[in-house]
Parts: structure tokens; sequence; C-alpha cells
């Protein structure tokens, strides 16, 4: 894709933005479409804060020791506006737990590559922002605004299925990290290509829930996911998430398909949210941890 054109003058410097992304509680679906990977987003109210500064004194880009991706990706925006020769200091606050399937990782980069375009006056879409993070590594696509449906390896599949309904999520953490760089490098062609078939019910099923407004095919679909992904990264706490939604009446579960996460789906409306966090602190004592979050619709926003 070509860049918008770029009215950036290096003489006006210091340039700077704020802009922060939000987390994601896994997937709502993901799998395989034909030959495509995709994913459907779950964004929720986790986010990241990125502060680009730029500087003429050199084209270096600095950043903390811990965030060699998020330089990256502040590097390529530079380079991809037509600006190669200006630097950056890149300050990332990020509460966000590592290596879980918050998509941690996804926020950085997206918020990442739209400050250093606000820097240089520019706003990026959303698809030049997943196009310039997959330059990176394998992203969520939580840069589009509602749920997105977003090929996560190569961005060939990109669609905005519609604003987020009102649900709340109990994410259930029971220990283990996954490096998704590590688990993307690895052929599980095969394993998703032969639980296609649930998957496309998975997301007619989404689709469905969110045209229509209803919590309760949306959860269907996501649990249909969820187990179906169980041949490609088994969750031995699976069955007992599920059995744990049923009992407290909700709308389904989901999972970090490439994480350790999996989340109890409820309708926000009926406020319950706030008791099922303190039930499943019963229910799972031995969690490493319970978060309790909302769905958001994805997009980055300046601050």
């Amino acid at each position: 894709m070509t860049p918008k054109s770029s009215e950036f003058n290096p003489l006006s410097l210091p340039g700077s933005a704020t802009v922060r992304a939000p987390g994601v509680c896994g997937e709502l679906v993901q799998g395989m479409l034909g030959d495509d990977y995709f994913l459907v987003t779950c964004p929720v109210d986790y986010f990241s804060r990125v502060k680009v500064e730029l500087s003429r004194e050199s084209n270096c880009v600095r950043a903390r020791e811990d965030c060699p991706k998020t330089a990256a990706a502040v590097k390529l925006t530079l380079e991809y506006l037509g600006h190669s020769e200006v630097g950056a200091r890149v300050s990332v606050s990020n509460p966000i737990p590592r290596g879980k399937g918050f998509g941690s990782s996804s926020a950085d980069l997206a918020a990442a590559i739209a400050a250093t375009g606000l820097a240089l006056g520019v706003e990026l879409t959303p698809a030049q922002i997943g196009e310039l993070a997959l330059r990176v590594e394998p992203t969520d696509g939580i840069m589009f605004p509602g749920i997105a449906l977003f090929d996560h390896r190569s961005g060939a599949l990109s669609e905005e299925l519609g604003p987020p309904l009102s649900m709340e999520i109990i994410a259930l953490d029971f220990g283990g990290e996954v490096d998704t760089l590590a688990f993307n490098e690895v052929d599980r062609r095969g394993q998703w290509q032969s639980i296609q078939g649930q998957t496309k019910e998975a997301l007619a099923l989404v689709r469905d829930g969110l045209k229509e407004r209803d919590i309760g095919l949306l959860g269907r679909g996501a649990s249909l996911s969820a187990e179906a992904a169980q041949s490609v990264s088994f969750k031995p706490r699976l069955a007992d998430a599920k059995a744990f939604a049923e009992e407290v009446g909700a709308a389904g579960i989901n999972v970090a398909h490439s994480g350790a996460l999996i989340g109890v789906l409820l309708d926000a409306t009926q406020r319950r949210g706030k008791s099922v966090f303190r039930q499943a602190g019963q229910a799972f004592p031995e969690a490493e941890a319970i978060h309790h979050l909302r769905l958001l619709g994805g997009g980055v926003q300046r601050v």
C-alpha cells in the first residue's frame, strides 16, 4: 500500500504524539479460510500507551531494551513515510501481561506505528498500521475499529464485522506462557485445516451474533472455536472452564488460541461480572490469575 504523502518538515521538529491501543482476551474465532489464516478480534479494556518524540539529532530510534519490536516498528514507519533521516525516542507504558494471549505486543506495535505517523502529521489507516505491524511479527487485528476479522500472518484478509456487544469477560489464567512468534513459526497448517468445518460454523455464528446483537449466538460460536482448537493447542482446564461457564449461565467461552487464557463470556447488561469474578476465584483457587474485563471496539486512539 502506498503511504499518504507526508507534509512533515524536519525543521519543525520536535514532533510528538501519544497513542493508546487495546489488548485482547484471546480471540472469538481463529482458524483458516481456504489457504488463509485468520482470527476474529476480542479487544478489551487493557491498554498499551506509546509516546513517540521525533528528533533530528540522528536517525536512531531509542527505546527500552525490552521493547526492541516497538523500536523496530517506529523505524519501519519512519522509512515507510519517507523520513528515514529522522530519529525518535519511544516511551512505552504497558501493564498488559505478556505471553498469555492478551495481545500485549500487538497493542505496542499498533500504538507505536500510529503515534509515529501522527508525530509526522499523518493519520495512518488501520490497513496501513496492520501492514507495518506484520513486517515485525504476526499481529492481532486490534488496529481495526469494532470487532474485526484479520489475517494475523500475512494481512491477506481483513474485514470489519461490526461494533462490539455489551459483554464482560472473566479471563482465567491457569499458568504458563506462550511465545506467539515461536507458536506461529511451527507449521500447524494440517491441524488448522482439519477443523475448517467447525471454524466456518463458528465464524458464521459470531457474524450472526454481531449482526443480530445476540450474545448467545456469539457465545456459541466462540465456544465452538475454542473446543475445536483443542486439537491444535490443548488447554487442560478447558472442560473445567466450560462447566463453570454453564454453571454461572454464561453465554460461552473463548480462548487465546496461541496463548494461555480461557475467557468466560457474560452479558454485561445483566451486571453479574463482579459476582462471577468472585465465584471464579472460589472455583479456581489454583489459578495463577483471574481478570475481570470488558469487551471493547478496537482501534487506536490519540491521547
